[in-house]
């Protein structure tokens, strides 16, 4: 994509954008009525308030972008929107099956209102950020905003643990999770601090054995990384955060300086790292004695019962799945926050579940193209950093649950039920938008020029 696009092109992206929104909101409607039919012989209740609300965010969200971001990456938006409407097709769905408990709680509307907020922050951040290079001038402030914010749960009165980490803040009848925006908040700042220091981090002055490598000092920011991350494994007993947390970090710095010595390092802290976890924290070695022999800990609190379900459940689904509203999701402990992938995988089966991937997958994509096209090393590493925090976030929890790797608890994105997830992914889609848009890409390109020129 060239710096600058014509009107026609401009129209033509926004065209694609709409029709591709249009599709997904036919899909979703129609998984809603198929899950509504399930249920009783006749549309469900509020099926056309739900229409028209799902349209009527999809049409602002739309005319935002092609007001704003002219010419931005066409198929984003429909994409996050499709995922996020058939994650609230399946949380009524498990609303549905749990409705003859007697501890039973009504998700789907405050999900339904979750995804509304998420979207007025969407459209917030496409009108105040009207260039991605001005996130840079403030790392700092950003920096130390973040890092509040992954302190904000180990406060005495706000801070509350929930299954065993203390991730969360409970405010004025509100429940958050800080953490979400924080990793946002970190990503810019590494983009920025990278941005910089990119030249010095890529310079190998010092032999180590065959090999040229940085000098010493240049591994003091894995090291920060590294035991930054440990701390918040350490207070806030959370391994998903902290992996992410180092991960995004690791793959940023070898964005930015093409250096393989920096992932060798990062691998062996982290390798170290998980060796001390799985030796100070109890928890930690559950998990991992889960993962290696599920069976043995079936019976026990806290133990495999819910991963156990999980398999079972994407083992029954097959190839096409039971159906839509045929499955059992409920015999999933906490099925529609860690575990919604498996309710798919019963309802909609190996082909499902494909669709949900390869969706995520195009995402992911798009977010790459978007740093490779970008025309400065922030805004490069800043459209790298958000895409890896969003696939890694989408592998540790697909990865958990299908005991590929040992269970975090991250939730994913779009679709488990959740409004802190749901609000900072929505943020981070805007920014990729922002960052692809030719607008963007000829300021930021002004901006590179006169930093390298005061260097």
């Amino acid at each position: 994509m060239s710096a600058t696009l014509t009107p026609a092109e401009n129209r033509r992206l926004a065209n694609t954008e709409l029709g591709l929104l249009v599709l997904a909101i036919i899909v979703v409607l129609v998984a809603y009525a198929l899950m509504g039919l399930h249920q009783e012989p006749q549309l469900p209740a509020g099926f056309a308030v739900y229409s028209a609300v799902l349209l009527g965010i999809a049409a602002v969200a739309h005319a935002v972008t092609r007001w704003r971001v002219r010419g931005a990456d066409p198929l984003l938006l429909p994409l996050a929107f499709l995922l996020n409407g058939l994650g609230l097709v399946m949380v009524r769905r498990i609303d549905f099956a749990n409705a003859g408990e007697a501890d039973y709680t009504n998700l789907a509307p405050a999900q339904a209102v979750w995804s509304i907020v998420a979207l007025a922050a969407f459209v917030a951040t496409l009108l105040l950020l009207r260039d991605h290079t001005f996130l840079d001038a403030y790392r700092y402030v950003i920096g130390l905003g973040a890092v509040a914010l992954l302190l904000l749960p180990l406060l005495p009165v706000i801070g509350t643990e929930v299954n065993g980490a203390r991730l969360w803040v409970r405010a004025a009848g509100l429940t958050f999770q800080p953490g979400e925006l924080a990793k946002l908040g970190l990503v810019v700042f590494f983009a920025s601090y990278l941005g910089d220091k990119r030249e010095l981090l890529s310079v190998a002055s010092s032999r180590v054995g065959p090999f040229m490598v940085p000098p010493a000092r240049a591994f003091a920011p894995v090291a920060a990384a590294w035991g930054v991350s440990l701390a918040v494994l350490i207070f806030e007993k959370d391994l998903g955060l902290s992996l992410l947390f180092f991960g995004i970090f690791v793959v940023m710095l070898y964005v930015s300086t093409a250096r393989v010595a920096y992932v060798v390092a990062g691998t062996l802290l982290f390798s170290v790292g998980a060796v001390l976890a799985y030796l100070a924290f109890g928890h930690v070695r559950q998990r991992i004695a889960i993962w290696l022999d599920m069976w043995a800990y079936i019976d026990e609190p806290g133990g495999s019962f819910q991963l156990v379900q999980s398999l079972f459940a994407l083992g029954t689904g097959g190839i096409a799945g039971v159906g839509l509203g045929d499955g059992m999701p409920t015999f999933i402990p906490f099925v529609s926050t860690d575990f919604i992938f498996s309710a798919f995988g019963e309802e909609l089966g190996l082909l499902g579940t494909t669709a949900l991937l390869l969706c995520y997958f195009l995402l992911v994509a798009r977010g790459y193209r978007t740093a490779l096209r970008c025309a400065d090393d922030f805004g490069t590493l800043l459209a790298a950093g958000l895409t890896t925090l969003f696939a890694l976030q989408v592998f540790v929890i697909l990865g958990g649950v299908t005991r590929l790797i040992p269970l975090t608890g991250l939730t994913l994105p779009f679709i488990s039920y959740g409004g802190s997830s749901l609000l900072a992914n929505y943020i981070l889609i805007a920014a990729l938008l922002r960052i692809s848009a030719p607008a963007s890409k000829t300021a930021a390109g002004a901006a590179q020029q006169q930093k390298v020129g005061r260097r």
